[in-house]
Order: structure tokens, then sequence, then C-alpha cells
């Protein structure tokens, strides 16, 4: 099997101490010897000529083919339903998404590694590139990348054996998160090893593997991974415990979280504090389970402890994304009773629930309180105006909200582009939305992977794959790396347009890059390929991801 050169990490004398059982064992020497994907022939030359045969798949877009589901493709399991297409969303918080203001340098590096292929050929093209590396840069290619585990891993290994470069533990965790993302956890051990042997684990090593297994519902690992840092010599406080809580809640583990704390009280190991019932209130919250909510809040209560601004704030999130909005209000009133001020945040989160239920009005009386409160106009609070607005279908008046943010000099940002692209693509107004992704530049934000993910989602649902195209042509030059959902959106949409060809270079492409594609995806192309007659393309890539499944990611 094809292996690249051996890694410089002076693994002699070191051993994986303290991770968990099931990788004891695997972690020293993965990372140095461990090969990337092995060289499968393409599915199609790039470049093929694309057919434009016979609308093969009329029948699929009212049934919700073009999908970006999350099930991975060897995760599928049969009996349910395929689930409709939709948007990729605005949220309130973008933790995967590119950080702005990437440099010149970075997105150049991206830009080679990106559009490299095969891997052997993109440590000779960065060094025709003739960029100084240094440790700063390199974490920053690794940070962008993060969409692409494999791609950063192979920029990973050219980096390190430049001429006195030496990685920091930002780069380090830059790509732990990125092969975090697609699940190569015996590579991220490895890496946790070489750290190790140069003296630069700290808890954050630890919290960002354990916030990756909590995503990839690797719950037993996430709290392994937690426990072992004392091995590791990393004492654990309270503070930490917190962290895990909150950590499982947000991703939808708050189950678990709340068997933790339960354990944590009933062994006395730590004595829970007011972090700790707030962060469990938030995780029950974001599951909208109000009943929970009340209880974790009344055992706060029963423990003498009083909340604060923040415990008060996580009621009130809960009403509002529960649509109960008349109950947060109530807790607003008796938060304000008790001399407890309230913050921007929960002025916001106000506002922001009573923009989804419509109530306008209301919203908007929470700004002039807000305002009035003497509080200086900040984003969040104007971005919850501004979705307030297009939730009602006011979009001049959003727009308006845009100016007065300009003339405060407080904005706008991508993610106020974000929620008025999200609700204008929802209202169908699809030209308009292109208008406003346009204006962006100019007015100084740059478009991040969101809002690219939405433009091309909206094009290539809309049997527009040229537009969706020149969007993903767009952010290719901007340095930007396509995800899964972009992958999902403009493949599908291909794929409606009988563009089958197209389909499968962008298919491999995605195969490339280390994504697997969501199961849902698989099936459509495959089913696409077979309607058009195309048995002998179908069975090709059910036998690349196939190896690909049962390729070792260890020597």
């Amino acid at each position: 099997m094809r292996r690249l050169a051996r890694s410089s990490f002076p693994l002699s004398g070191c051993s994986a101490r303290g991770v968990p059982r099931a990788l004891a064992a695997d972690a020293p020497g993965v990372f140095d010897a461990m090969p990337l994907l092995p060289p499968l022939p393409p599915l199609l030359p790039r470049g093929a000529p694309f057919a434009h045969a016979r609308q093969a798949l009329g029948g699929t877009r009212a049934s919700g083919f073009c999908t970006a589901a999350g099930q991975s493709a060897d995760e599928q399991a049969g009996g349910t339903d395929p689930p409709r297409f939709t948007v990729v969303p605005y949220h309130d918080t973008f933790e995967d998404g590119p950080r702005a203001g990437v440099s010149e340098a970075a997105k150049r590096v991206c830009r080679v590694v990106s559009t490299t292929q095969p891997e052997p050929r993109i440590a000779p093209a960065l060094d025709a590139l003739g960029v100084a590396m240094s440790p700063q840069l390199a974490a920053e290619v690794l940070k962008s990348l993060s969409n692409a585990g494999m791609l950063a891993l192979a920029f990973f290994r050219w980096a390190e054996k430049q001429e006195g470069f030496k990685y920091t533990a930002e780069g380090f965790h830059n790509l732990i998160e990125a092969l975090g993302k697609i699940k190569q956890f015996r590579l991220v051990w490895s890496l946790v090893e070489g750290m190790r042997c140069r003296g630069l684990l700290s808890k954050d090593t630890f919290k960002l593997i354990v916030r990756r297994y909590a995503r990839a519902r690797k719950v037993k690992e996430a709290v392994e991974t937690f426990e072992k840092m004392g091995s590791f010599g990393l004492r654990t406080e309270l503070s930490d415990f917190n962290w895990l809580i909150d950590t499982l809640s947000k991703s939808k583990q708050v189950k678990k979280a709340q068997a933790i704390y339960k354990e944590m009280k009933r062994n006395g190991r730590f004595v829970p504090d007011l972090k700790t019932y707030t962060v469990l209130m938030e995780g029950w919250g974001l599951e909208k389970d109000l009943l929970m909510v009340k209880t974790v809040y009344q055992e706060m209560l029963d423990a003498g402890i009083r909340p604060d601004v923040v415990a008060y704030g996580m009621l009130i999130s809960a009403f509002c994304r529960s649509g109960k909005c008349d109950e947060a209000i109530k807790v607003f009133r008796e938060m304000e009773g008790s001399d407890c001020m309230p913050s921007p945040h929960v002025y916001c989160m106000l506002i922001n629930g009573l923009g989804s239920e419509e109530r306008l009005d209301e919203a908007l009386k929470y700004f002039e309180l807000y305002k009035e409160s003497g509080f200086p106009m900040d984003i969040p609070t104007c971005n919850a105006v501004v979705r307030a607005y297009c939730r009602a279908s006011k979009f001049q008046h959003a727009f308006q909200m845009v100016d007065e943010m300009r003339k405060c000099k407080i904005g706008p940002n991508s993610r106020t582009y974000d929620i008025i692209l999200h609700c204008l693509i929802k209202s169908q107004k699809f030209e308009e939305a292109y208008n406003v992704f346009q204006r962006m530049g100019m007015d100084g934000c740059e478009p991040q992977i969101n809002t690219y993910t939405m433009m091309v989602g909206m094009f290539s649902s809309n049997q527009r794959v040229d537009m969706a195209l020149k969007v993903w042509k767009q952010m290719r030059e901007k340095g930007v790396l396509p995800c899964m959902h972009m992958f999902s959106a403009l493949i599908n949409g291909l794929c409606f347009e009988n563009r089958l060809e197209e389909a499968c270079v962008y298919f491999q492409e995605m195969l490339d890059k280390g994504i697997r594609p969501p199961g849902q995806l698989f099936s459509n192309l495959k089913g696409a390929l077979v309607e058009g007659g195309r048995i002998s393309l179908a069975q090709e890539i059910s036998l690349k991801l196939d190896v690909l499944r049962k390729t070792p990611f260890h020597g």
C-alpha cells in the first residue's frame, strides 16, 4: 500500500498514555505511518464531455430528491423516509465556518491544496508556490482547511518538513478539529502523542477531542477522554465538569449530561454550582423539554442558589424556542421584579422569539426598551431586529435597519446577510437573494461557508445549476473550501438536470477531500445513474465507496 514519507515526529521512546481503551494500542506510530486514501481510478476523466440526455429523474423532485441528508452512506438504514430538501438555515452559531479575515498568503496556499489532485502532487505544488511558512500561517491554513481533513493532513505533513519550522499548539489543534470532523480519531490520538512529546498538551487539546466525539455521537469515548486528562497530569475541576455537561448538552446529548450531573451529586466529587444548573437548563431548552427545564430550575432553587441574569436568560430562551413567548415575558417581568437587570442578550432572545412568532410590534417594543436601558447598539441585537422584519416579510425595513447599523459603525456582518438571504430564499425571492449576495462584497462582508451553501443550494434546487456553478467558482477563487452540504446540493442538482458525468466528477472530488457522502446523496446518485442506463458507472461508485469504508487508516 502507498505511504507518504514518514513524519518527523520524534515518536521513538514515546508511548500513548491515557487514551481511551479502544485506541490505546493503536496510537503510537499511527500518524507517521498512516497512508492517505489509496489512489483509485477516477470515475470519469476531468473535463469529460457532459451528456444532456433525456430527463431521467423527472418524478424525483417532488418526492424530496434534492436533499442534504446528514447520514453517511455506510450508516444509512432502510425503512425511513428520505428527508425533504431544505436550504441550510441560519443558525445562532457558526462554529464550523471559516474565520473572517483570512490572509492572502493563506488563501493562496488553500487554493493550491484544494485544487491539486491527487494527493502526492500537493507537496510539489506547495514547493513551487514559494511561500515562507511560519507557525502562524500554518495554523491559519489548517483552520481554513477544516472542512477537508485529509487535505489538511497532507498540508500539515508538508509544512513540518520545511526547514526551521515548528508547529505550535494552535496548528495541532486546528488539524485535530479537521480530522475530528471526519471521525479519524486514530490520527487524532497520534497527534496527541506528538503534542505530549513536545510539551504542548493542555486541557484545550482534550476539550477539542471531547467535543468532536460528542458531535459524532460517541458519548462513551467523549467521557473516557475527559476522564483521561488526569493520566496526562491535567487536574479536572468543577469548571471542567461544567464544560463537559455544556458540551454534551449542545451536542444533543443532554440526557447523558443530566446523568453525569446526578452522578456528580451522588458521589460528592463536586458540588454543583449556578453554572451547572444554567448549562443544564440551556441543554433542555435546546431540546424544547420545558418540563426538564423547570425541574432543573427548581432543583437550583432548592439548593439555595439564586438565579442570576444568565439563568433567567436560559429560562427565557427555553420558552422562546418552544414558541411560548408569553411565558418568556412573565420570566422577564419576574427578573425585573427581583432587581436583576436584563442584559443585551436577554433582550436579543426576546426579540428573536417574538420575531419568530411574527409578533413584530412586540419585538420592536423590546428593542426600544433595550435602547432606553442605555445599552449601546450591538450587532446581535440589531441582527435580531433584522430577522424579525424579515420574518414579517418587511424586507425594506430590514434594509433600513442595516443602514442604521452602518451609521452606528457596528456592521453589518456576514451573519446579518445570512439572515436576510435565508428569509429571501424561504420566501422564494431568488433574484433578490442573489442581488443581496452580490452586494455583500461591496459592504466589506466576505461571504462565509454558510452563505455559499445557501446560494448553491438555492440555485441547485431550482434547476439553475449553471448559476450554482458560478457561485462555486467564486467561492473557490476566494480560497473557501466546500462542505458536505454544498457538495450534496450541487450533485443532487446536477443529477436532476441529468448532468450525470458532472455529478460524478464532483462526487469524486468530495471523496478526494475525505468527505464521506451522506447516505441519501449516494442513493440518489446511484439511482440516477441506473435510471440513465449508466449501470457500470453506478457499480463503479459503489465499489469505490466500499473500498473507502474498508481502507484502514493505520500502517
